[in-house]
């Protein structure tokens, strides 16, 4: 199916966010008609009229949903209702509108936390109704997998076009270093870049750096989301990510290597692990939108390193 950008009015939900940042730059390099990248002011998702009242005003033909509220394993523990009420209710509103609406074509993020905690690696999007989440996010990834029903329930029954991504661990510039919500990279970054500057010894990580991960650079992320926008018709969820695993313990010391510093890491073994491991089956996404990740792991370190150093006040 032809695609063409020019007459696309698109509405790009979390737009002033991390991943919202890397998305509004591949749209905007494809020269759309209209771009709307909302932040947390501009309209609240929770709320049906405020909804409708922003379809009705910015009149997309294309809307990618990427606003959720996010935090690391702290604050999902600490958080739970929030984070499954905030996540359900912003998709689930901003879908019924859409359709309603009779926007064209509604593009779904969900989350690798929808996935069940024993889920064989690597995780192929069919194993996603196998089992229970981890239990330390799991209100995050359930409310997140919901949309994936309502894609699918609204394709069968009114035949509306969405889509439903499920995109690995991201990192990369623009990312969130605040301890209350950030994730493991961007936490360790500025745990180590901070004991560097002030000689400390050590620094502590949590876990005890066993579990594995994949992570995905943000713009390599958001170049798969607008391929998938451009050229993916179809309800079935597919995974966005790199295929690279690493362990927290090596990416705790490639880290510090990366930033400098040469102190003890400590691991605290009162604090969860997480999911034991997480790598996705990537083949779906290169086979349906021809998507593959370009960044080495090492590289998007860095550029994320040096982007925090530059923008240590905002990013913090």
């Amino acid at each position: 199916m032809s695609f063409d950008w020019s007459t696309r009015r698109v509405i790009i939900t979390g737009g002033r966010g991390f991943l919202g940042r890397h998305v509004t730059e591949a749209v905007e390099r494809r020269h759309p008609e209209a771009v709307f990248p909302l932040g947390m002011a501009d309209c609240d998702l929770r709320d049906a009229a405020a909804v409708r009242d922003l379809i009705a005003t910015t009149r997309p033909n294309l809307v990618i949903h990427l606003a959720a509220k996010v935090g690391g394993i702290g604050a999902n523990m600490e958080h739970p209702a929030e984070f499954f009420y905030d996540n359900l209710m912003m998709g689930v509103q901003l879908f019924h509108e859409c359709y309603k609406a009779g926007v064209e074509k509604l593009v779904l993020l969900g989350t690798v936390c929808a996935y069940p905690k024993f889920t064989p690696v690597p995780f192929e999007e069919d194993d996603i109704w196998n089992g229970y989440p981890e239990e330390t996010n799991a209100p995050y990834g359930l409310a997140k997998k919901m949309l994936l029903v309502q894609s699918q329930s609204y394709r069968q029954e009114y035949g509306y076009n969405s889509i439903f991504l499920l995109p690995v661990n991201l990192y990369g510039p623009h990312d969130h270093f605040h301890p209350s919500v950030s994730h493991v990279i961007p936490a360790l970054i500025k745990k180590c870049v901070e004991a560097k500057e002030a000689n400390s010894p050590y620094i502590e990580a949590w876990g005890d750096g066993s579990p594995t991960r994949e992570f995905l650079f943000a713009r390599d992320g958001a170049e798969g989301i607008v391929l998938a926008a451009e050229r993916y018709n179809e309800s079935d969820p597919v995974n966005i990510g790199s295929a690279f695993e690493i362990s927290i313990k090596d990416l705790t010391e490639t880290i510090a290597r990366l930033t400098g510093f040469t102190g003890e890491i400590r691991w605290d073994t009162t604090k969860p692990n997480g999911q034991p491991r997480r790598k996705l089956d990537v083949s779906r996404a290169e086979q349906k939108f021809g998507f593959r990740s370009t960044t080495s792991f090492e590289e998007g370190l860095r550029e994320t390193i040096d982007w925090y150093l530059a923008n240590r006040e905002t990013a913090d």
